[in-house]
């Protein structure tokens, strides 16, 4: 199975590469849109500012590639920390951006409901999943690594796979058709995110 990891120079793509060869996976890292036609699935990682990110996307031709890739040709595609809230409709870090609209929703800043609670989130903490494919054999309340600022709001619930007890609650994965989206970091999250990276080679 062999799996293209977007690279936009705003992603830990070493360990993102890593990890895919550990859970079996063949990694494709890769600047340049053309390679898709190389994947079976595409992998979104990510780490920084949404308006940045989808600058770079869009400069270096990526946004219209992934849509064909996702919608036309039926490649899955998974988006890991800031690469989730990239698929939403837009954010409001920094500025409003239109994000790559693969999933309807939008982005916005984690506020603590209490003084217990830091942001950025960072740490572990549990994630209690719907039973979707994605999270096949991981129990629901895993423990998974986060690092944001920001989150998810999904405009349609049924795409919400995942939610976190963190400042009220927040939707930490998120799925429609072949895109999935988690905001943990499953590369360094041990044995339950090396588990939903295979599942997500064989979804």
């Amino acid at each position: 199975m062999t799996v293209l990891i977007v690279d936009y120079s705003m992603g830990n793509i070493n360990s993102a590469r890593r990890a895919i060869e550990e859970c079996g996976g063949r990694a494709i890292v890769s600047s340049n849109p053309a390679d898709v036609e190389q994947a079976d699935r595409i992998l979104v990682p990510g780490v920084g500012a949404f308006p940045l990110a989808m600058q770079r996307l869009r400069e270096a031709g990526w946004v219209e590639v992934l849509h064909h890739a996702v919608l036309q040709d039926g490649v899955p595609l998974m988006g890991v920390c800031l690469g989730m809230q990239l698929l939403a409709d837009e954010s409001d870090e920094i500025s409003v951006t239109a994000g790559l609209g693969l999933i309807p929703g939008r982005v916005e800043r984690i506020l603590p409901v209490d003084s217990s609670e830091r942001i950025p989130h960072v740490g572990w903490n549990e994630v209690d999943h719907h039973n979707g494919a994605l999270f096949d054999g991981i129990p629901s309340g895993a423990d998974f690594y986060f690092v944001h600022s920001y989150r998810f709001v999904p405009s349609d619930p049924t795409t919400i796979l995942a939610t976190t007890p963190y400042a009220g609650e927040f939707v930490s994965a998120v799925g429609k058709g072949l895109v999935a989206g988690v905001q943990f970091h499953p590369e360094k999250s041990s044995r339950a995110g090396f588990r939903l990276l295979r599942n997500f080679l064989t979804w």
